[in-house]
């Protein structure tokens, strides 16, 4: 691995570091606050082909490669979680999909919009009663007689971006007696008849990233929106989450080091006994600790997104480096904003500072695109060959 960047990859991380200082940080508190979805800072992000890095030129986006998308999701995920939410699902969920798996109709149509930032895409694979098994879906799209259309009905549910979506890829059983290789996946125009959004949900952190329950009511699918043959689904979706796990695990390193660079500032300056608390044993035990962990996060996130890379030319599976990515860095997220916290003391439990949003933040970050129980299967699984 080459730990040097090129320029494209330095150019794409100052760009996202300019939008996250000068455009996202400063409303961060208050967007967090309201749950408002910020509309113009992420038209700002599809404006600077941040919203489709790794999607080619021809199909809207910037062209560049995995390593751009991270050092890039890093700056937005400092800043904000809810904006680099956003930012993940439409990069890595929803147009990394489509590209891999979708028709060149498809890419046309539902790539173009998503990566030049004119709309917004969502994934749609949770249900109320299938979260981590995934098989245990049933959402049903049924084909009709003639083959020309699939009419779908049920509920998905925690939809990132569902609020907002112009264009959903969704999964849904079309054999539910084969289980998982029943499951074929879709797209799904949100103006159309039959679809419906729910209620935004309340959540502990990355409020400004809009999540909601979707339901389908009779909904019809025409048969060029299924992507890929029937029952192709879970092995899409299954793909598609390992590059969504570098996205998260890349969040989290933002998200660490911006705790972790609050912390070290806030160390120097408080003073306790008539000396910086930085000066104190437990304090610089603290630092470093968090300091060992975020670059080891850093470069499993970075070995995650080399893989990726890689992977497009010799076609291996990096589902092994994504998930050890996804879980080191998640972690890391809870460790580093706990110990950031607790240096910061009382000020850090107050909304005054950012601290506390950090703090409520990282937890997601061990939760979707896969727990860390999830994440310890797939490793395990994969080292021994055992299912």
């Amino acid at each position: 691995m080459d730990f040097r960047f090129t320029d494209d990859q330095l150019a794409i991380q100052d760009v996202a570091r300019r939008i996250a200082r000068e455009r996202i940080a400063p409303i961060a508190a208050d967007f967090d606050a309201s749950g408002e979805f910020p509309v113009e800072t992420i038209r700002v992000l599809g404006e600077n082909g941040l919203m489709g890095i790794e999607v080619p030129p021809e199909y809207g986006g910037a062209g560049l490669d995995p390593i751009s998308y991270v050092l890039a999701m890093i700056e937005i995920a400092a800043a904000d979680c809810a904006h680099s939410t956003i930012m993940s699902v439409n990069n890595t969920l929803y147009c990394n999909g489509l590209l891999k798996f979708g028709s060149e109709a498809q890419k046309q149509k539902y790539v173009t919009p998503i990566a030049s930032g004119q709309a917004i895409g969502a994934y749609a694979l949770t249900e109320p009663q299938s979260g981590s098994d995934a098989s245990a879906m049933r959402v049903r799209a049924v084909r009709a007689p003639d083959g020309s259309h699939y009419v779908v009905n049920g509920k998905k549910s925690w939809i990132t971006s569902g609020p907002v979506a112009r264009y959903i890829m969704l999964f849904a059983m079309t054999d539910p007696e084969k289980g998982a290789k029943g499951i074929s996946a879709f797209m799904v125009d949100t103006e159309r008849a039959g679809f419906f959004r729910g209620k935004t949900e309340p959540k502990l952190g990355i409020r400004a990233s809009a999540t909601c329950e979707i339901e389908f009511q009779d909904y019809v699918i025409p048969a060029e929106d299924r992507i890929g043959a029937e029952g192709d689904g879970f092995r899409i979706a299954m793909g598609v989450l390992d590059a969504g796990r570098i996205g998260i695990a890349a969040q989290a390193v933002g998200l660490s080091r911006a705790a972790y660079e609050a912390a070290v500032a806030y160390a120097r300056e408080r003073k306790a006994f008539g000396t910086a608390i930085g000066s104190f044993q437990m304090i610089q035990a603290k630092i470093a600790d968090m300091k060992c962990r975020l670059d080891a996060a850093l470069l499993l996130t970075l070995r995650a997104a080399f893989a990726k890379q890689e992977s497009e030319r010799t076609g291996q599976r990096f589902s092994t480096e994504a998930s050890v990515a996804k879980l080191y860095a998640s972690e890391t997220a809870m460790f580093v904003t706990h110990q950031a916290l607790q240096i910061h003391g009382g000020m850090g439990y107050s909304k005054e500072m950012p601290l506390e949003r950090y703090f409520r933040d990282a937890k997601i970050t061990e939760i979707y695109e896969g727990t860390s129980e999830i994440q310890r299967l797939v490793i395990a699984r994969n080292e021994t060959g055992l299912r």
